[in-house]
């Protein structure tokens, strides 16, 4: 079966509304398939989904006991859906998460888009609220300045040095919030890329996490089944999980920098030093959340409002306030002191998200609290962290991830160069993974030039935002 890219593509999009596989799917692991697509994330549920348009054969093999990877939504613990990890999608003008939302009949709605500004216990008036944004702007033309040099540094080296008062907090906004690293551990050049994601996002009332699982739910899916070994040497794969052994004409990878550095999964031969190197220059940065429900609005914000501080050091965080109207407050923490606080465990995690809402309202808030959760990404043993962030000099990493090796494609959010660390930018890499397979496999002639690949779509820069993220945001 040979079909055109543009017939591929305009198959690929009846999934939306189609189930071609029994959502009850439990059989026997198959011998062999077309493709076989380790970890059941955004990225691999979009693989999947492209190979079966294609008419292929095809099984998801996911170490975790559920879909979804990073896009986790917890609907029991709260009146209202909690995201655990992912919780916007991105650029919605064009994002594909879009229409398969409606398909999906998940709702979607514009995520908060102002903040608050607090300092200390009052929130900044009029012009300080003005001179931080205007802090935030010259940071911005500076990391757009340094970016344009011959040498990646760190965001922290292109740091004004003008920002006063507001150092730490811009410091705070741009890195460990938006994307769980320090600037000094931040690729200028991964940074100022990625500021594509920014605009206009919108928020899932059911979680994105519950989208991006029922996106999954019609595939062929081996949950609780890690992958132990993959060899790529000839010109098949064999995969070996704790679900046994199938052969498959070519794989495709979609598991976390992290997972690949640490070795969970042996390749036979080895990985080439060159993906290695560049997964290890991706590692993932930490981000996690602290969920408190807080009935009566004791911090009399509104629906959705984001609150961050004027801080001194990196020992801050941000809220997200009265999570869809609800009585749901989420305190989300970063970078290196959100990593050492999360390794303290859950019961510190609380402790400090009252302390800091106590610093900032008083201690009266902290009665109101009635039930709490709290995520730790760096210890989900699948996972290891939040979202990929290239080290200075690191940013042509996500390119060489990409590449094809042999019948072996890697996929995931890392190997996206602008919309790293999204769902969105998870979600085209399988498309673009999937479609790398299939033009092995022949079954796809990249005839049809109207549409570029995936991985390669430019997007119209919108403006600039400082807005919080999320493990894959």
């Amino acid at each position: 079966m040979t079909i055109t890219r543009r017939d591929f593509l305009s198959a690929s999009g009846l999934m939306a509304s189609a189930s071609l596989i029994d959502p009850a799917w439990a059989a026997p692991l198959p011998r062999d398939v077309d493709v076989v697509v380790v970890g059941g994330g955004a990225a691999g549920i979009a693989a999947a989904r492209r190979v079966i348009a294609a008419g292929q054969k095809v099984v998801i093999l996911e170490a975790a006991a559920g879909l979804g990877g990073r896009c986790v939504t917890d609907a029991t613990s709260f009146e209202v859906p909690f995201d655990r990890g992912a919780r916007w999608i991105h650029n919605p003008d064009i994002s594909p998460m879009v229409k398969l939302a409606r398909g999906a009949g998940v709702e979607l709605s514009a995520a908060p888009m102002g903040r608050k500004i607090r300092i200390g216990r009052r929130n900044a008036r009029a012009g300080e609220a003005e001179e931080f944004l205007a802090a935030l702007v010259r940071t911005n033309r500076a990391l757009d300045e340094a970016a344009r040099g011959k040498i990646d540094v760190s965001c922290a080296s292109a740091l004004p040095g003008d920002l006063g008062a507001w150092t730490a907090t811009a410091a705070f906004v741009l890195g460990a919030n938006a994307a769980g690293k320090d600037l000094k551990d931040f690729s200028v050049i991964d940074k100022v890329r990625g500021q594509e994601r920014n605009a206009s996002p919108l928020a899932c009332r059911q979680g994105l996490g519950t989208l991006v699982t029922r996106l999954g739910a019609s595939l062929p899916v081996m949950l609780s089944s890690p992958v132990s070994r993959i060899v790529w040497s000839g010109r098949d794969v064999q995969v070996e999980s704790t679900s046994g052994r199938l052969a498959a004409r070519a794989a495709i990878v979609t598991v976390s920098t992290n997972m690949l550095v640490t070795g969970s999964i042996k390749f036979a031969p080895d990985l080439p030093k060159r993906p290695l190197d560049a997964a290890a220059a991706l590692s993932l940065g930490s981000q996690d959340r602290i969920a408190l429900q807080m009935p009566g609005n004791p911090l009399g914000l509104g629906r959705d409002e984001v609150v961050v501080e004027q801080s001194s050091d990196r020992q801050t965080g941000s809220l997200l306030a009265n999570v869809g109207g609800s009585a749901l407050c989420v305190v989300d923490v970063g970078g290196s002191f959100g990593r050492d606080l999360a390794a303290q465990g859950e019961a510190a995690m609380v402790a400090f998200a009252m302390e800091w809402l106590t610093r900032l309202y008083g201690s009266d808030v902290v009665g109101t609290v009635k039930k709490s959760a709290a995520t730790r990404w760096d210890e989900m043993p699948f996972v290891r962290g939040a979202m990929s962030c290239a080290a200075p000099g690191g940013q042509p990493s996500r390119r060489i991830l990409a590449e094809p090796l042999g019948a072996l494609f890697l996929a995931g959010e890392a190997t996206h160069e602008t919309m790293w660390g999204t769902v969105d930018g998870a979600w085209e890499s399988g498309e673009r993974a999937a479609e790398a397979a299939l033009r092995r496999l022949g079954v796809l002639r990249d005839t049809d030039t109207s549409a570029p690949a995936a991985s390669s779509r430019r997007r119209a820069t919108p403006p600039r935002s400082s807005r919080a993220g999320g493990p894959v945001q």
